[in-house]
């Protein structure tokens, strides 16, 4: 395994979890990749269901010596709900298949999956979850806004605020976003400078940058 590869893309991946919204990853039933976190308002006309086949979450990382080199990768909701009154965005939950993980470039056969989902990195068999709740959206002019939620990772939840773009129209949600998180905060330390001496250019960098895509209907 390429070791340049593995820590970036362990580090990338983290990134992805950001979008999973709810409360806190289960530690329960190791081996239900499934466990679900959060309960959905089905049938509640506030709520729009997120669209879990055109909404996806995109994460990119570099290590600190080759910011050059990023690498780029995918990770999947598997539900989520936006409480929506008036064409505004007021709420949200939304729960991460950590399980559905995967590399950018599907050509190359050297991406360390099998060792992100590790108890090394994101203990995927522990934690098949990784979630996210909204707890206040500010308006801006042109639909931008502003979300602050609870992002929950391996079983640790910080708060975090980034800047989006919405639209709300003929009963359909479309938002983007950008949140850049410092992994170390959840608790993956994997070639940090900030723990480890030496490490040369093996240190992967702390920042992950993940871009959402959301599309949620009736």
């Amino acid at each position: 395994m390429n070791n340049k590869l593995s820590t970036a893309y362990l580090i990338l991946i983290n990134a992805s979890f950001f979008l999973g919204c709810g409360g806190s990853a289960k530690e329960e039933n190791k081996n239900n990749a499934s466990a679900s976190s959060i309960s959905l308002h089905v049938g509640n006309d506030k709520y729009m269901m997120i669209d879990t086949k055109e909404s996806v979450l995109t994460w990119e990382g570099s290590m600190v010596l080759a910011s050059e080199e990023e690498h780029v990768g995918y990770v999947y909701i598997s539900k989520g709900e936006l409480l929506i009154e008036k064409d505004q965005l007021l709420g949200g939950t939304a729960e991460i298949d950590m399980n559905t993980i995967e590399y950018g470039d599907k050509e190359n056969k050297n991406t360390p999956i099998k060792h992100l989902k590790s108890p090394d990195y994101f203990d995927v068999e522990k934690f098949p979850i990784s979630t996210f709740s909204i707890t206040e959206v500010e308006y801006a002019v042109g639909g931008n806004i502003k979300v602050t939620g609870n992002l929950t990772i391996k079983g640790i939840t910080n708060p975090v605020t980034f800047p989006a773009k919405i639209e709300v129209k003929d009963g359909i949600v479309k938002a983007n976003g950008k949140l850049v998180i410092d992994r170390t905060q959840w608790g993956i330390r994997y070639n940090s400078g900030k723990y480890y001496d030496n490490l040369a250019d093996q240190a992967v960098s702390d920042d992950i940058e993940i871009h959402m895509k959301i599309v949620a209907k009736k």
